[in-house]
């Protein structure tokens, strides 16, 4: 029968004092499986973090938002599809362009145009922009824009950011259409156009509104223009990413990796090639030692010899 001796035990003891006092594991969760890079462009426009175009890329609030069809970006959201002109990431803005949009030149009705409406559980990261003015048009007396007209004050048409019907009736397209300046502006019913911020509403829906149509321009300050055919029109969008995320982006794109997340629970990912880390390319399985990192080849190395040692020591 073999025994442990007092000489192997002091040994053994002196291996596991030493792994205590200066090996330690940092605790990383991570999963292996098919990642794949995340693809980084559509046509002429760089796709980075939060946005993406595949699946358990960029941040997971902004996912099936992006598509990109024989190189043209749309954007699609519970009020339809709108083409991607732009995306600024140092500003955090994007701008959108819907066919059915009215412009100086050309008023669109008949209620084809997407207006804006975002999916609640996406409101804290994108909205339109403080400086964006919604021109809604052809708005019935029933409309909510206009509860109480003509007894109440309820009427939230305003100027935006220098932007207001006033100056949008003296557009062509109005005469295109054999409306008159004098003929819009005044009457005893509901302005046809209502100029106002998102803000004000939280959702340009033309069904709910019941209106003919609507109009989206911004302002890019300090720039002025003169009239509104001059005026950018479109819908510039702003989005919002928590702090954590940033951090945890650019920390898993400093060592390799491309952002992303799980698609089932929806926790941040970092994709490091043929597998995904919780932190990110660097950390997976590592060892500290001594304020120095094992990988974690010579990680599973001490392994084994500690295991070794341990099966020759005990001897049954």
């Amino acid at each position: 029968m073999y025994f442990v001796t007092s000489f192997t035990m002091a040994k053994l003891r002196s291996i596991i004092l030493f792994i205590s006092l200066h090996v330690s594991f940092v605790p990383v969760v991570y999963s292996i499986g098919a990642s794949h890079a995340c693809r980084s462009y559509c046509g002429n426009i760089t796709i980075d973090y939060p946005f993406a175009l595949q699946s358990g890329c960029g941040h997971s609030g902004f996912r099936d938002l992006l598509f990109c069809i024989n190189d043209v970006l749309m954007f699609h959201i519970s009020s339809g599809s709108y083409r991607v002109l732009n995306i600024d990431y140092a500003y955090r803005s994007m701008i959108l362009h819907d066919p059915h949009l009215s412009t100086c030149d050309s008023i669109v009705l008949g209620r084809r145009g997407n207006g804006f409406v975002v999916e609640h559980w996406r409101a804290p990261y994108l909205n339109p922009t403080a400086d964006n003015v919604f021109m809604l048009l052809g708005c019935s007396t029933q409309s909510p824009l206009f509860q109480g007209f003509p007894y109440g004050n309820h009427v939230p048409c305003r100027n935006v950011s220098g932007m207001s019907c006033e100056e949008y009736y003296g557009c062509q397209g109005w005469m295109n259409l054999g409306l008159a300046r004098m003929g819009l502006a005044y009457g005893s019913g509901p302005p046809i156009c209502c100029a106002l911020p998102y803000d004000a509403i939280k959702s340009v829906n033309l069904s709910k509104l019941e209106c003919q149509g609507y109009s989206s321009a911004y302002t890019l300050a300090p720039l002025r223009v003169n009239g509104p055919s001059e005026w950018t029109y479109g819908i510039r969008v702003k989005y919002e990413v928590e702090v954590s995320n940033d951090s945890f982006c650019k920390a898993c794109e400093a060592t390799g990796g491309s952002c992303g997340h799980d698609m089932e629970r929806f926790g941040q990912l970092c994709m490091c090639g043929s597998w995904n880390s919780t932190s990110n390319c660097d950390t997976i399985m590592k060892l500290s030692v001594g304020g120095t990192s094992l990988p974690r080849d010579k990680l599973s190395g001490l392994l084994i010899i500690i295991s070794t040692f341990w099966l020759t020591s005990f001897r049954m």
